[in-house]
């Protein structure tokens, strides 16, 4: 709401609550894009950032930077070209820059922000997503979501709840390892020094963790209780071993996912990757399928995020079908959702993993060159690829309705991870098999027809449900849905098959073939006649794999000098034959030589932060039922599917063992939109377009950084960084700054000035709660602009502003409150309260028509009686002119709306 003595333009956007109101079109339309340009310099100094919030409100990449481009240089160029420097404050003290040093050491001298759990209070427990410390350290996109949730930490304190706000480090992983191997420093030394710097730059930005809880997956004793999960899964049979075809990568020497490889090389570093089966531990996520998939529903996640969850856990209900093969050897099932196709069957697809393809290919050498090509690609070459390459196995299975004889094919667009690793191929019907059929001449049979009965001849897959036909007289004439039940049912009365659901979910293979990851706690019998250490012969029975007791953990990883991975697919720690290699009751065993994926720390570490200093359990009953579940979890939408599934997964794990309370973790999720360069593209080293925060906060502040990100638009766009921009927040900042100084506490609060601190508490506590910064920054900004054009300033509304702010700017915050005389630190006093009546408009301004046409504004009060009104009205100079050898034949007079004379 804009004070009432502002200027014309700015009464025509009397209803524009924020830069991104949809006001601004019709305010385009009809006031000239100087007036709002000036609209804009009294919000924000003619701040070319709010300018581009009116002319797009929700940012998209490029777009929105030349949106930006175009609104900036239409604002006040010779301003911008000469932001004002971070210190500058007009009329009052200069706010120095120092100010935030002697903050932060004021909250780190007297634990401000402390974890403290309060009996009968409210908690609320609010977590980012922690980082992976890198050696490149923070750019200015990282801190976006650490702000937002800053923000939310201290208003929550300021409204008397219990805040837990921790951060840590995902400290294992490959850049680590790599980087190694490249320069010979061990990962934990080159780990330790990138903590070092993100935990500075972090704290250089004020953000209010506890850091007395600070943790990092590489910690020992972080470990210790890794491998204690680890091994809870061990013991309900949800980690086990099985023979994998996997992406390996000698050159890096792990596994790679598929989004890893790109033409067949390794995303990092460009190694070739081959398809193999490797012997690999297998955490069985597919066993909770349902619950990942059913219990998403009461979460406060973005719709989104939780589509992409479903998708990728993919429920399907269908029917598993056994064929017999024609040798007598073991049957070749298939998973389908369209049992109503079967009779349309004209050939069955091995994948080329498929143990009967293994076999085939033993003994004809056309299957096996094609097996070996296809070891090279990945299951997304696989899948995408548009030519569906393939070979004829030489063998037939048995239809098990029909009793006809089925060729067998070797397809790589069949994956062997997934489902049975053979499909029942239906060309008439599916648009794969009609490809792989088209190029390989196989004959193609329709037994759907449309829902009107047609069946002409197919020159594509027809994939819809229809009526079937050709699929005799008891399937014949139904519907799909009636046909896919009758087909099934006939499959159960021959023994050869039944209904089932299934999962596109995978089991999560699990272990990695490198050095910097947490040991895998199991060990093996080995069997030698000597000292396996010293390089005699050995075998390991991988078959009995054994736990490492609970009071032998951590299974810590051995000093090493070569990281380099070798050819052994064990990885590194095979060479270790010290570590290796034990005896025990003169026997000798082998330490499992995988290590676990990066994965692993980041699916439990919003536990561990509830109780961290726990030496004799992961963390106690009592503390995970005084903060779980996270009630704010923060970060970036790349990690929509993994991080949280993985999570989820080992969540629900401990729930069924009842060592958590809750079945879900993380209650509310928010996904920061992404900032990018000032060229529009994502921020890296490679585009040369990264801007170290450090730069930012040296040059104008933390306060103007953090007020800056959250200003450039909603939270969860994607948003083009222009430091250029940052004056806006910066003049903002100044005059919050130069208003304490010339607080008055003996100076009278007016109407008009209360009634506008409340509809700014009122509405600053409602965009705050909804994550909508940006517009709470605007309110506050139209609230000091207000304030600093008073000639007597009250203290109360500085003191409330300063209150407002300081959850977005906190040294701001701080130092305003303590110019107002309080003498301890404002964290965690109450946040401020509006009333509701205060907030009410008592006056308006109403347009004075003369026959229709406006002839000038007056302000009224909204209740004016029609006497009034009309007296108000006439007294106009412009009404008088217009009214002037006139007779008034009607007043037209609607309160808050119209005022009209009818003249002749």
């Amino acid at each position: 709401r804009f004070p009432a003595s502002s200027s014309s333009s700015l009464r025509s956007a009397r209803r524009c609550e924020h830069p991104g109101s949809p006001l601004v079109a019709s305010s385009m339309r009809t006031r000239s894009r100087r007036a709002a340009v000036s609209l804009l310099g009294l919000i924000g100094g003619a701040h070319a950032t709010s300018l581009s919030h009116f002319r797009t409100p929700v940012f998209a990449a490029a777009g929105a930077r030349r949106c930006m481009q175009r609104s900036f240089r239409a604002a006040a160029p010779a301003e911008a070209a000469a932001p004002p420097a971070a210190g500058a404050s007009k009329g009052g003290v200069a706010y120095d820059l120092a100010i935030e040093a002697k903050w932060q050491a004021h909250w780190e001298a007297h634990r401000t922000f402390a974890t403290r759990r309060r009996e009968g209070k409210q908690k609320k427990y609010v977590l980012d997503m922690f980082p992976y410390p890198s050696g490149a350290g923070l750019h200015v996109g990282h801190p976006e979501g650490y702000t937002a949730s800053d923000i939310m930490a201290r208003y929550w304190r300021m409204r008397d709840y219990d805040v837990l706000h921790p951060m840590g480090w995902d400290s294992f992983g490959l850049p680590a390892e790599q980087h190694a191997m490249n320069t010979g420093t061990h990962p934990e030394v080159t780990t330790k020094e990138n903590i070092a710097n993100f935990k500075r730059q972090l704290r250089s930005l004020g953000f209010s963790y506890d850091w007395e809880r600070e943790l990092a997956t590489t910690d020992v004793g972080y470990v210790k209780w890794t491998q204690w999960i680890f091994l809870k899964l061990f013991e309900q049979g949800l980690a086990f071993q099985d023979e994998k075809p996997v992406n390996w990568c000698a050159g890096l020497g792990t596994v790679l996912a598929n989004e890893e490889i790109i033409d067949g090389l390794s995303e990092r570093g460009g190694f070739p990757v081959e398809r193999k089966p490797l012997r690999q531990w297998v955490l069985k996520i597919t066993a909770l399928a349902d619950r990942l998939a059913a219990e998403l529903d009461g979460l406060d996640w973005p719709e989104g995020t939780m589509t992409m969850q479903r998708s990728w856990i993919g429920r399907s209900e269908g029917a598993e079908i056994a064929f017999a093969t024609e040798g007598g050897g073991e049957d070749v099932r298939v998973f389908t959702t369209r049992a109503d196709t079967l009779m349309g069957a004209t050939y069955v697809v091995v994948a080329p993993e498929h143990p009967l393809a293994r076999r085939v290919g033993e003994s004809d050498s056309a299957v096996a060159k094609y097996i070996a090509e296809t070891a090279s690609k990945s299951d997304l070459d696989r899948t995408s690829a548009k030519a569906k390459s393939g070979v004829p196995a030489g063998e037939s299975v048995v239809h098990p309705l029909t009793g006809e004889r089925l060729p067998v094919w070797v397809a790589d667009y069949v994956i062997g991870s997934y489902g049975t690793g053979a499909v029942m191929a239906v060309p008439a019907h599916d648009e794969r098999d009609f490809d792989f059929a088209a190029a390989h001449g196989l004959p193609v049979k329709r037994v759907v027809a449309e829902p009107d009965g047609a069946a002409e001849a197919l020159e594509e897959a027809f994939t819809e449900h229809g009526v079937a036909v050709n699929s005799g007289p008891l399937v014949d004439g139904l519907a799909t849905p009636e046909a896919k039940a009758k087909v099934v049912e006939l499959l159960a009365e021959a023994g050869r098959g039944s209904a089932k659901v299934s999962y596109k979910l995978r089991d999560w293979v699990f272990s990695r073939q490198r050095y910097w990851g947490e040991p895998i706690p199991i060990y093996f019998p080995v069997t030698t006649d000597g000292d396996p250490r010293k390089g005699d012969a050995y075998s390991i029975d991988y078959s009995q794999p054994l736990p490492v007791a609970e009071e032998e953990l951590p299974v810590a990883l051995p000093e090493l000098e070569d990281f380099q991975p070798g050819d052994d697919p064990q990885g590194c720690l095979a060479r270790v034959l010290d570590w290796r290699f034990f005896q025990r009751d003169g026997k000798w065993w082998a330490r499992e030589t995988n290590t676990m994926p990066q994965w692993a720390g980041s699916c439990w570490y919003y536990l561990r932060f509830a109780d961290p200093a726990n030496t004799q359990q992961a963390w106690s009953a009592e503390a995970e039922k005084a903060w779980l579940p996270v009630d704010l979890y923060v970060g970036g939408a790349e990690h929509a599917v993994l991080h949280l599934l993985y999570a989820r997964f080992w969540h629900k794990v401990l729930h069924s063992l009842g060592l958590v309370s809750t079945a879900e973790p993380f209650q509310k999720l928010v996904h920061q939109g992404m900032i990018l360069g000032a060229d529009g593209e994502k921020m890296s080293k490679s585009r040369g377009n990264v801007i170290n925060p450090d730069d930012i906060v040296s040059a104008y502040g933390a306060d103007a950084m953090r007020l800056y990100e959250m200003f450039m638009g909603p939270l969860e766009a994607v948003k083009p960084w222009q430091t250029e921009q940052i004056a806006g927040v910066v003049r903002f900042q100044n005059r919050v700054h130069a208003l304490a100084t010339r607080a008055d506490g003996s100076a009278e609060l007016g109407d008009e000035t209360e009634r506008l601190m409340h509809q700014t508490i009122k509405k600053v506590t409602a965009d705050v709660d909804a994550l909508s910064f940006n517009t709470a920054i605007s309110q506050m900004m139209i609230f000091s602009n207000h304030l600093a054009g008073l000639k007597q300033l009250p203290a109360e509304p500085v003191e409330k502003l300063a209150l407002l702010v300081s959850p977005l700017a906190p040294h701001l915050g701080e130092e305003a409150w303590q110019m107002l005389g309080h003498e301890q630190s404002l964290a965690y006093e109450p946040w401020p309260e509006y009333d509701e009546a205060k907030c009410v408009e008592t006056d308006v301004v109403m347009a004075v028509q003369v026959n229709g046409k406006v002839r000038a504004e007056i302000k009224i009060a909204k209740d004016a009686a029609e006497a009034e009104a009309r007296e108000l009205a006439a007294a106009s100079e412009n009404v008088q002119k217009f009214l002037d050898g006139k007779e008034v034949k009607k007043f037209i007079y609607v309160p808050g709306r119209i005022i009209n004379f009818v003249a002749k």
